[in-house]
């Protein structure tokens, strides 16, 4: 007879949760699945998850978030810095609090970012209906809010009764540990239902290693991949997010030497090489670097390796520009494979480019005056990196792009740059110097305002002594600064580096060139003819806020004091913040302008001159965008 141990389905859950591990490589070496988990509690799970969490207190630690989104952007930053091999679980109240875990799921599962939400549900026996938070759907009584989960999530249930549990929570674990579905998972639990008790049966509680797979390339496939790499003369490799979730960067490192192809990066593959290794040429596309781009314009194959080729990397169907060009996308999704008409090489990126380079690394090389043409224009690139980054030590507002500077100065390989949205992601694409593979951490596959402090806690909690920098603009930290409060509580020693411009800069500048002419992109008041925002700037002291939340502050005016704050907080062992007012959201950033156009549609029709002369830049651009078939 089976033994079974009589527990509510909440701390079935919890036990549940404690014994699940990840294995990569046949090393025999196992990391927990699920960390850690984070909650604010509420009637729909204090009773339940809440108790829960207190009886299995040793066997699941616990965070004390402010934010239900920020508390998925810690998963997802924890998730992030442990190579998807571990992440943390999310549970929430019903109504609002589960609602707010939306913006936070989409980003997870458009990253490909595993994180568990666990959010409360209305009583699934409906003794009072409606409760307190409940949206009533007249011709369904089986929708909660709970259901605005379903499209962001990777997998989705409701546990109607407690032995329902096993096997959902079973195939959760699934598809967090599936590297080509993971995403937010979420498991939705009516309150009643948590606290409900069942008699489980002891097995399901036993350790269970999940193991991630590396699925090699099909041999055809393979050897079509190696007949299009041959008959290239300039070949391209385009490293996505693939290349750090498979932990593939040796392998590009040594496919590249061996090959001489030169590699440029996505956002989300930036740091695939180290910055000054020979074939790293930089970010590609709208944020991308000049060398890049020109490659990207004349190359007969691209060889992207783990990327979705967003309109960024493409700069909107218009930067692969050879007549020509194909594509060659090792990825080890087949949805993202074959994108662009390219050949397909379905993979695991560390396995596909390990094939890639046993059947042609020694067969191919790419022409000495290919290789040379690249070398020359990342030379000339680096010299305007630095033009960027060099500043007088008594400058007084420095760019956004000097302040990227005398942190360049300060970092080793060793510190972590977390960013997500605003201007500076371009600003890092184009100029951050990164130094190791898990440095540049920006997210940009939602973008999403707000996500660079919480997921600074995650990031810190991921790798414990190593410096963690949260970049964000006034408009960011204004989004989201809550957790700033559980970094102080918990000790999480994040250093947060806010840089005031006053407004929206990245799209302040947006709204320039398309003729909206930055209407409400600045914080300020309206101007003494009663212009809209055309005022002096509004007295808002973000370093006095953060100071309130219990932050050590340093302010910082002149490039000197910035560099003498910035090594402050990085030796610091609490949480640090550094404010430092730059350019405002008027006047450019610093660096170089797009070097590949970006598609936003500008109005067809207009009266006011910034218009009509956007859109007669727009339709030039438009032009040059082409379907590859």
């Amino acid at each position: 007879m089976t033994s079974t141990t009589k527990l509510t389905t909440a701390q079935a859950l919890v036990r549940f949760l404690a014994h699940q591990y990840t294995e990569r490589d046949g090393t025999g070496t196992r990391t927990r699945l699920i960390q850690a988990t984070w909650g604010i509690f509420g009637h729909g799970n204090v009773a339940g998850l809440g108790q829960a969490l207190v009886q299995y207190g040793e066997e699941m630690p616990f965070h004390q978030g402010r934010n239900e989104q920020a508390m998925v952007h810690a998963a997802v930053g924890y998730a992030r810095q442990s190579d998807r091999l571990s992440t943390h679980a999310v549970t929430t109240s019903i109504g609002p609090g589960a609602t707010n875990l939306v913006t936070g799921a989409a980003l997870a599962t458009i990253n490909h970012l595993p994180v568990l939400l666990l959010p409360g549900d209305v009583f699934a026996a409906r003794p009072a209906d409606p409760v307190l938070q409940q949206l009533e759907v007249p011709y369904a009584g089986d929708v909660s809010v709970n259901d605005c989960l379903r499209p962001v999530s990777k997998y989705f249930d409701r546990i109607t009764r407690p032995e329902q549990l096993i096997p959902a929570a079973l195939q959760a674990m699934r598809v967090l540990t599936d590297p080509v579905e993971t995403g937010a998972v979420t498991l939705a639990l009516p309150q009643d239902v948590q606290a409900e008790a069942y008699d489980w049966p002891n097995a399901f509680f036993a350790p269970r290693t999940w193991t991630i797979r590396r699925p090699a390339p099909d041999p055809t496939e393979l050897a079509t991949a190696v007949g299009q790499l041959k008959k290239s003369r300039r070949p391209l490799i385009v490293a996505g997010g693939g290349v750090r979730h498979s932990g593939a960067e040796n392998a590009l490192k040594e496919f590249a030497e061996a090959t001489g192809i030169p590699v440029a990066s996505t956002q989300a593959g930036k740091g695939a090489l180290r910055h000054d290794h020979p074939c790293d040429v930089g970010g590609i596309g709208h944020t991308g670097t000049a060398t890049a781009n020109e490659l990207a314009r004349t190359a007969d194959l691209v060889i992207g390796v783990g990327t979705r080729y967003t309109d960024f990397t493409t700069a909107s169907h218009t930067l692969f520009a050879a007549p020509d060009v194909r594509f060659l996308n090792l990825n080890i999704a087949p949805f993202d494979a074959h994108k662009l008409s390219a050949t397909p090489l379905v993979a695991d990126a560390r396995t596909g480019l390990t094939a890639l380079h046993e059947a042609a690394g020694k067969s191919f090389r790419a022409e000495p005056a290919y290789v040379t043409e690249y070398t020359d224009d990342k030379e000339r690139w680096e010299h305007r990196v630095a033009a960027c980054y060099a500043a007088d030590d008594d400058l007084v507002r420095p760019t956004q792009a000097q302040v990227l500077g005398v942190l360049d100065e300060l970092a080793t390989e060793d510190d972590i740059l977390i960013n997500a949205a605003g201007s500076l992601p371009g600003d890092l694409h184009k100029l951050w110097r990164t130094r190791s593979r898990d440095q540049y951490h920006v997210e940009y596959g939602y973008s999403c305002m707000g996500y660079e402090i919480p997921a600074s806690i995650g990031v810190a909690l991921a790798a414990p002594g190593r410096p963690v920098w949260a970049l964000v603009g006034d408009g960011t930290y204004l989004m989201m600064p809550t957790e700033l409060v559980t970094a102080v509580q918990e000790g999480v020693p994040v250093k947060a580096v806010i840089l005031q411009n006053h407004g929206y800069a990245s799209i302040g500048g947006l709204s320039e060139s398309v003729g909206a002419e930055g209407f409400a992109t600045a914080y300020r008041y309206d101007g003494e003819d009663g212009a809209p925002y055309a005022g002096g700037p509004l007295p808002v002291d973000l370093a006095a806020n953060a100071a309130s939340l219990g932050m050590a502050v340093h302010r910082a005016k002149t490039v000197r004091e910035l560099r003498e704050a910035l090594a402050t907080a990085r030796a610091a062992t609490r949480p640090t913040c550094v404010y430092v007012e730059t350019e405002t959201a008027d006047t450019v950033s610093g660096p170089p302008p797009a070097q590949a156009w970006w598609d936003v549609p500008v109005a067809e029709t207009a009266d006011r001159p910034s218009a009509v002369k956007a859109r007669e830049e727009y339709d030039r651009h438009v032009t040059a965008r082409r379907r590859h078939l």
